[in-house]
Order: structure tokens, then sequence, then C-alpha cells
């Protein structure tokens, strides 16, 4: 029996560590029949040694999406590995420490301008330089934490990550016409490379102890690998600007 990315050719951003959503969204979609790409900024010698863990061989790339040479010569380089794409996973996000750990009201400009740049514009700029490749439509999913609330600690990442749902929003509606859907998969906390970059991390994620009904496991990524995967499939044809939500449904209960 055939997977459900059978013959799909997928690019994915964000493998860092084994522990990673983007890890098991790599691994559930070989196992699903798809061939991928990696891409890594800026360490690629990390994610190389990362994927020799995946079930299958899978070409690493340098991809800096705020580098506009990087982004320029994208298409040419994994169309020369793929020949196209039907899929693009976006879990990409990062903020300076002093734009994170309760230093909201005092964070400069700069610090914000990164975090919203590599954060969330960057979902446009890699599907834009994605785009010569998906000539015959596709999916782009990327990775969020529910933008509606104040998390604690998370400070300048809260708006980054709110920049990127509404940017993920403006895609799909552009996009569409192309047969190309935009969807985001809004994940609970992971014990990731990504978390432990944010000071109280611990107190975050005690939010999920108490109030999530279903039971959450900080230490399994792969409910929200699932979820991407399932947007990258065939069975969401006609699913775009939407945020799923795989975070044991604490978004749905109060206090």
């Amino acid at each position: 029996m055939s997977g459900i990315l059978e013959g799909k050719r997928v690019l994915i951003t964000g493998v860092l560590m084994e522990s990673s959503i983007a890890f098991h969204t790599a691994k559930l979609a070989q196992e699903q029949g798809a061939e991928i790409i990696l891409t890594a900024f800026p360490r690629p010698t990390l994610t190389e040694r990362i994927a020799k863990k995946l079930p299958k061989p899978a070409k690493v790339i340098e991809l800096d999406v705020t580098n506009d040479e990087h982004l320029g010569r994208l298409a040419d380089v994994v169309g020369e590995e793929l020949g196209g794409l039907d899929g693009v996973v976006h879990s990409i996000g990062f903020a300076p420490q002093d734009a994170l750990g309760g230093n909201f009201l005092n964070t400069p400009f700069e610090s914000v301008a990164t975090a919203m740049h590599v954060s969330a514009y960057s979902l446009k700029s890699l599907t834009m330089a994605c785009l010569p490749l998906m000539q015959n439509g596709g999916s782009v999913v990327g990775l969020t934490f529910d933008a509606q609330y104040a998390w604690p600690q998370y400070d300048w990442m809260g708006p980054a990550k709110a920049a990127l749902e509404a940017t993920s929003r403006y895609m799909a509606r552009d996009l569409g016409k192309q047969n190309i859907r935009c969807n985001l998969i809004s994940a609970g906390p992971i014990g990731s490379m990504a978390a432990k970059s944010i000071p109280g991390f611990s107190e975050l994620a005690s939010v999920w102890d108490t109030r999530a009904p279903l039971e959450w496991d900080l230490k399994d990524p792969e409910p929200a690998g699932r979820g991407v995967v399932a947007l990258l499939s065939d069975w969401f044809p006609k699913t775009t600007g939407e945020i799923v939500h795989v975070d044991g449904g604490l978004h749905a209960v109060g206090a």
C-alpha cells in the first residue's frame, strides 16, 4: 500500500536535532513515499549528521532565508536534485536573546526586525524562491505557536508568530490561483533546540501540564510532524489559509 506522499517532492527546512518537529516531518514524509531535500543554516554539517538517522539518504543544502543570493539560486539547486517541488515546509524561527525572556518592553527595534525577518517574512521569501519549481501547484506548510495569546517569556516571538500567521493567510489568498495551498500547524511546546533558546521555557511549557485536555508530551514531536505531512498530502485539497492546532487541545479551553 502506497503512502500519502507517494511521488511527492518536498523541501524541508529546520532539521537541527532528532527531537525537532522538522526531523520527524522528514522521517514521516520519507516513510509516506516522498523524496525530500533539506536546507540548513548556519551549520549544514550538523543537519547532514542528523539526516543520517533518516530512513533514506537526503541531500542537505545551505540556505540562509535572509540572504538574497542563497534564495536566488535555490530553485536551480533544488531543481537539479528533484526536478520540481510539490511541497515546502517552513520550520524556521529566530529572535535575538534580548527579544525573549521577559525583556519585551526594552527590546530594540533592530532585534525585533531580525525576529520578524527570520520568523515571518521568510515564509514569503522561501515560498517565492521555490515557486518556479511548483508548476503543478502544491502545499506550503509552516509551524507556529499560537499567537492569539501573550505567553510567558516568549515576548517578541509572539508578534513574530502573529505576523507569520497573517503572512500565511495572504499567501493563501495570492497563490490559490496557482493551486498552491498555504497552511500552518500550531504545535504545542516541544523540547527542541528552538525551545532551549527561550529563557524560562519550562515556565511556558508547564501550562500544558494543567490545561491541555489531551496529555501532552514535550518529548514527542511526532504528532505535529504527522499534522505537517497530512497537510502536504492530497487529503486536504481545498484547505488553505488554515491553522491546524496540534497542541493537545489547549487552544480550546480557558483557565
